[in-house]
């Protein structure tokens, strides 16, 4: 009697972040011969075909790194999985399905139903916003690359504006750059954008750098609290001594009409508000079945399953994951890229562990720190307890970032693009309108054109 074929066991990775990319990499070398004998199948259910390496963010947004390069082709990179461009709207996990919005549900009206054995969830975080008035109308974000690209054209287009102008009032709001949030995004980012505007302007004949004023806003008494309060005071200091307004203990109250008003009294025009004041759980968690934290993160062990749930995992942002190098009970894992990346290395290995019936890992890994950009050779680190600044900090997060970014085809071209960066002048062209990349035809055919060619907010 011939045997029975044994089933496909179908892995579904909801996130294509970190830890989806990660996670599936690991599961496509580990099952190499279940995939080959189409005993397993890994489905990574993505609303972007590829992975954003976020740290790379300001300085794609400063002009540093071609926006092309900080982000990982999840199909190039993950051969022996399926890639699906969508979101998971919901999980019955006890019926083991996900329902599936994909770039055909509006053509066809219907969602799809995937069906799995073992679900992995790490559909990342969205930006945690207040309802601020103008927040919404005006506002920009700074999680994506599309983001980081239009930030850095609208900081352009918004010197364009100031040197086209005699009116005070309009090159005023023009030249006001207010970022809120004062951690790793919104200091990094603040700081690589304020250089490249400071070497712009040496291109306009009537525009300075004295001439622009950035402000950051941070509600807490200090920022960068993961380097630490010694190193927090030193780029509080660094920034000021490059003009930069920094104002802790004060929140965004309004920026409706183009006015940004703080909590302190102060009221500035501006035609730039970046929104940077931290994240919250994706909203798919609050769409399953699966048990939550008070702050609607997944309740996981140590190993990285879902608490109290079989055949489900998580990690990342989206998990609320026991810190067991931690001398205080019930502390977590930050929710970082560091932890991130190591976490999906233990949770891809116990899914194996898990279909193969073999014992499984404990998640443990003591924080060894945190490194900043704060501009061209300008930076901040505390890392093994050693506190850095300067040159030696930016240099050592280039090197670490450059170990971390994923596939060798990417650090190459990373490094390639630093190495030519340092040899040739920056580029300061503003392509707004690849924004809006039919607004010319729309206009010319004589319609009405669908946005701004210009791509201003």
């Amino acid at each position: 009697m011939a045997p029975e074929p044994r089933k496909c066991v179908r892995v579904l990775i909801v996130g294509g972040g970190y830890v989806g990319l990660y996670t599936a990499l690991r599961l496509q070398r580990k099952l190499k011969a279940e995939l080959r004998k189409g005993e397993a199948e890994i489905v990574v259910v993505s609303p972007d075909p590829y992975m954003t390496y976020q740290p790379f963010l300001p300085e794609a947004a400063a002009g540093a790194i071609s926006p092309r390069h900080v982000i990982v082709p999840l199909r190039r990179v993950l051969e022996g999985c399926q890639v699906l461009v969508g979101e998971v709207a919901s999980i019955d996990h006890a019926k083991r399905t996900a329902t599936v919005s994909t770039l055909a549900t509006e053509e066809t009206g219907s969602r799809e139903r995937l069906s799995y054995d073992e679900l992995v969830l790490a559909p990342g975080s969205i930006s945690r916003t207040l309802p601020i008035p103008g927040l919404a109308e005006h506002g920009i974000g700074f999680k994506t690359v599309e983001e980081a690209i239009g930030l850095r054209n609208h900081v352009i287009e918004q010197m364009d504006i100031a040197s086209s102008t005699r009116d005070p009032a309009i090159r005023e709001a023009a030249l006001t750059f207010v970022f809120v949030g004062g951690g790793f995004a919104g200091v990094e980012a603040l700081g690589e954008l304020e250089d490249m505007a400071r070497y712009a302007a040496r291109y306009y004949h009537n525009v300075t750098p004295e001439d622009m004023k950035w402000i950051l806003v941070e509600a807490s008494d200090r920022i960068l609290p993961e380097v630490g309060e010694e190193m927090g005071r030193y780029t509080v200091t660094e920034l000021r001594r490059r003009n930069i307004d920094v104002r802790l203990h004060t929140r965004l109250e309004s920026c409706a009409d183009r006015i940004a008003v703080l909590s302190d009294g102060a009221r500035f025009r501006t035609r730039t508000v970046v929104w940077t004041a931290g994240v919250k759980p994706h909203p798919v968690l609050a769409a399953t079945d699966l048990p939550l934290n008070g702050r609607g993160r997944l309740r996981c062990t140590p190993q990285l399953s879902v608490d109290g749930v079989t055949h489900a995992w998580a990690a990342g942002d989206a998990a609320a994951v026991p810190d067991v190098t931690a001398e205080e009970s019930g502390k977590e894992t930050a929710p970082n890229a560091q932890h991130a990346v190591r976490q999906a290395r233990v949770l891809g290995d116990n899914i194996v562990h898990a279909l193969r019936d073999e014992p499984l890992e404990t998640y443990a890994h003591k924080y060894v720190g945190s490194v900043a950009s704060l501009g061209l050779h300008k930076g901040v680190a505390h890392v093994y307890g050693r506190k850095v600044k300067g040159y030696p900090a930016w240099f050592m997060h280039r090197v670490y970032h450059l170990s971390r970014v994923p596939t060798f085809n990417r650090k190459a071209r990373v490094l390639a693009e630093w190495t030519l960066a340092g040899l040739f002048k920056r580029e300061v062209v503003s392509l707004g309108s690849l924004e809006h990349p039919r607004a010319e035809f729309e206009l010319a055919a004589g319609g009405k054109p669908s946005g701004d060619p210009k791509g201003s907010s």
